[in-house]
């Protein structure tokens, strides 16, 4: 359990495969990973995110 001083991380993951995009959910599931898991399906859509564009 995170305590009031620790921030959540945004773990951003780029991947264009539905099938492998569950498998590293389930990985972190696995792992009791509880981070905000945010997908991307390739490169121009990682840049938007990084830079809030659309």
């Amino acid at each position: 359990m995170m305590n009031k001083t620790e921030k959540t991380i945004t773990i951003l993951i780029a991947e264009d495969d539905p099938d492998d995009r569950l498998i590293v959910k389930d990985a972190f599931e696995e792992a009791r990973v509880y981070n905000i898991i945010h997908y991307v399906e390739d490169g121009e859509e990682l840049m938007d995110y990084l830079y809030s564009r659309g």
